[in-house]
């Protein structure tokens, strides 16, 4: 197509400046003055343009219209093609944006603005080889600049090529060294005006630190780190980098001494500090004594802190030592009469469990009956010994030790804490009569005492009684009404024993006023509530309500993923490296958080139940189990207001999400982000799936990639691969879960279950000879005797 003439050129550089300073009316003026010449009436670019501003005013329709309508008149302008890929990008159709920029670059292959958004898709895509050579030609544009050089450092270090992106690194600063030389004031100046710090700067060299450690070039990152540590902020970076360096080149005497005098002066309860120690004096794990030396060294050191003396309560072995060392701990936080003490040592009762569980071939589901089967073990019977004998002292002598008399006359409210954590000792070991006595004993002594209705609501959680346990934390709750977390649990509680009208008033003491709880709590992403309700839903069938919450969790997780887009330019300007390689690889994996997988679980196990009964047919078979004709009229009079009252509330929720799609259509008609897209789904078109195990597959396929070493991922699997009869997917899936944890109940009902499907397929001469060889490989090494699918 012909350029415009000179007055439209003007007019269009004019809409340009409008659409980059969001003056959108002015813009379109604009535009309509071009389009009103008969000569320019079907300019490519200035529809494309007109496309762009209406697509920034919400009308989506009319912008794609005239943007294709621009594309169509005049193909070779990367003008149009740049358009059509921003209105993708809005989109959030990623690849198809990126086809454009790549047309786009057809025709004007130095555009900057289009290779930085081109380069910004391909690391949101994690397209790192096209993001690598995307920044490479803009290196070469434009060398000049900063981000430049450090955006080709990134993603060298991305692709693992680490010592192509120290080189950069090393050769971006001599650049600016020279830069810095033409433009350096006269040394009297330099006087008069000290040298700020450069954090930027600072930040640069810790990155390039964190390069040479990955690629492994210890010595090069100690030097480069000794060479630079008076221009780096961070000390403790500094010191955290050498010990590790130290460590890696085996100068253990050197880390050792950085480790004890520094790092652990700075901080006693860092975890980490103390096993880097350890590794540092050669400690073996299985020399109780000299550990245990090392930290009653610290202790006498930091007596005011808290990990040095709980490190020891989990590798001694000796009763005698362990039970000293109990003592004494446990003794010394009753007397600050701290809540928060048997949370201290849940880590003691985790660790024994755990070496239950890892030496065990049939482990029971429930932790109380592993106790039972296996025996309480030692430690948690020692703590549970001097409990009880405080409990005794307390009581008769106000001492711990009667024997000790300089100890005498403590403080009676001690007895409370005892009370308290003997309450949580035996919840935890499932003996729960034991616990409700001793709460109830806390209660006695201190009625008003918060702490002893949570507990007591989590004991009765634990038996089963949900009701008993919302009345437990009700009361908390009604203790003091300005507490959040009291709130919340009381909510929490709710939504598990299916008070879900009642949970969101609860919620609603600390939402935004005028604004519906359910609305206000998917605003601000409350992925606890959504997951706990959509569970609530599931468990009372209403399948469609239950995967609307799902998909809402889903959509949160989503948008995460969609904000990191901000940082990809934010963080090389700013320099702040070190974070956004941790933000990405955190993106990476962002699926395998807690949240996703239990939404996902619920998700998927709604559609196997729906596939394997619709719901149609699920009611239709009900009301032939039951006919009316059998029913007492009591029996059918409560059956008919149950499904009145179930039917009632069902309307009223698809009445609230309506109004709530409504009013966040009014609030945010210029924006179409995928969660409010999603508050468009109709529960009752998601409770009837055209195909349910696809859908499943959609949240299944995330957990099969990031959460691996799960076993309910596997279990999982293996119930949608054999409803879709994928014998060796089957086999995968059994596979990975035995690898896992070969005593699971569920993994021998499903083996039991394969083996029963190979088997008619085998007497039907159904198997294919490839996956009969297959079969005869794996199955031997699966442990099969015995199971069956009972």
């Amino acid at each position: 197509m012909a350029p415009l003439p000179p007055k439209q050129s003007g007019i269009f550089k004019k809409i340009l400046k409008c659409y980059d300073y969001k003056q959108y009316k002015m813009g379109l003026k604009l535009v309509k003055q071009i389009l009103s010449y008969p000569e320019t009436a079907n300019h490519g670019e200035t529809l494309a343009m007109k496309g762009l501003i209406l697509n920034c005013m919400g009308k989506k329709d009319e912008a794609y219209e005239f943007v294709r309508k621009g594309l169509r008149n005049d193909l070779t302008s990367h003008v149009c093609w740049h358009v059509y890929g921003l209105l993708q990008r809005s989109e959030h159709k990623y690849d198809e944006a990126i086809k454009c920029y790549r047309n786009a670059l057809k025709y004007d292959e130095n555009n900057i603005t289009i290779l930085r958004d081109l380069s910004l898709l391909q690391i949101q895509m994690r397209d790192l080889e096209g993001f690598c050579n995307t920044r490479c030609r803009l290196l070469e544009l434009r060398a000049a600049q900063q981000v430049s050089w450090i955006s080709l450092a990134v993603a060298y270090h991305l692709l693992g090529h680490y010592s192509t992106a120290a080189n950069l690194l090393d050769r971006f600063r001599e650049v600016q060294e020279q830069q810095k030389k033409q433009n350096s004031k006269s040394v009297d100046q330099d006087r008069v005006h000290p040298k700020a710090i450069d954090y930027e700067q600072s930040e640069l060299f810790l990155y390039q630190v964190m390069v040479l450690y990955e690629a492994k070039s210890y010595k090069e990152a100690l030097d480069f780190l000794n060479k630079h540590s008076s221009q780096i902020c961070d000390r403790l970076a500094i010191l955290e980098y050498k010990a590790k360096l130290l460590l890696a080149l085996n100068r253990k005497a050197e880390a050792a001494t950085l480790i004890q005098d520094q790092l652990i002066a700075r901080n006693q309860e860092n975890y980490a500090y103390y096993e880097q120690l350890e590794l540092a004096l050669n400690m073996n794990e299985k020399d109780e004594k000299t550990r245990l030396n090392l930290y009653q060294t610290l202790q006498q050191k930091y007596p005011r802190s808290q990990v040095p003396f709980k490190i020891p309560l989990l590798f001694v072995q000796t009763p005698e030592h362990f039970k000293s060392l109990a003592d004494a701990y446990l003794r010394k936080f009753i007397k600050r009469c701290l809540p928060a003490l048997f949370r201290n040592l849940k880590p003691v009762y985790d660790y024994e469990y755990d070496k239950i569980i890892s030496t065990s071939d049939e482990v029971p589901e429930l932790r109380s009956s592993v106790f039972e089967k296996y025996g309480v073990p030692t430690k948690l019977k020692i703590i549970e010994e001097l409990l009880i004998s405080y409990d005794e002292n307390l009581n008769k002598y106000l001492s711990f030790d009667p024997n000790d008399r300089s100890k005498s006359n403590e403080n009676k409210t001690l007895i409370l804490w005892v009370y308290y954590y003997l309450a949580q000792h035996y919840d935890y070991l499932g003996q729960y009569q034991k616990a409700l006595d001793y709460v109830n004993k806390a209660m006695d002594h201190t009625p008003t005492l918060i702490e002893n209705f949570t507990l007591k609501g989590k004991i009765y959680k634990h038996m089963g009684d949900t009701d008993k346990a919302v009345e437990q934390a009700y009361e908390a709750q009604r203790l003091d009404t300005a507490d959040r977390y009291l709130n919340s649990k009381c909510a929490k509680y709710m939504l598990r024993a299916n008070k879900i009208s009642q949970a969101e008033e609860m919620c609603s003491k600390f939402t935004r006023a005028g604004v519906s709880v359910t609305e206000n709590l998917n605003e601000m992403q409350c992925m606890w509530f959504q997951l706990e309700t959509a569970k609530a839903y599931y468990r009372m069938k209403l399948y469609g309500l239950a995967l609307k919450k799902c998909y809402e969790i889903d959509s949160y997780f989503s948008e995460v993923t969609e904000d990191q887009f901000d940082f990809h330019t934010y963080c090389m300007r700013k320099m702040t490296l070190r974070a956004y390689i941790r933000l990405l690889r955190v993106e990476d994996v962002l699926r395998s958080h807690e949240f996703f997988f239990k939404a996902a679980e619920v998700a998927i196990n709604i559609y196997l139940n729906l596939f394997d009964e619709p719901l149609s047919e699920r009611n239709q078979n009900a009301s032939e189990q039951k006919p009316e004709g059998q029913l007492s009229s009591s029996e059918l009079k409560k059956i008919k207001n149950k499904e009145k009252k179930a039917a009632a509330k069902q309307l009223q929720q698809q009445h609230h999400q309506q109004q709530q799609q409504q009013n966040q259509q009014q609030n945010h008609s210029q924006t179409q982000t995928t969660g409010n897209a999603l508050n468009g789904l109709d529960p009752i078109a998601l409770e009837h799936p055209k195909d349910p195990l696809e859908q499943a597959l959609r949240f299944l396929t995330p957990l099969k990639s990031l959460a691996t070493k799960r076993i309910d991922t596997h279990l999982l699997a293996f119930e949608v691969y054999r409803r879709k009869n994928k014998l060796l997917l089957m086999l995968q899936s059994v596979k990975r879960a035995y690898k896992l944890n070969p005593y699971h109940p569920k993994l021998k009902k499903q083996l039991g279950y394969f083996i029963q499907i190979v088997d008619e397929l085998r007497g039907d001469n159904k198997l294919s000879q490839p996956v009969q060889s297959v079969l005869d490989i794996e199955l031997p090494g699966l442990g099969l005797r015995g199971c069956t699918n009972e």
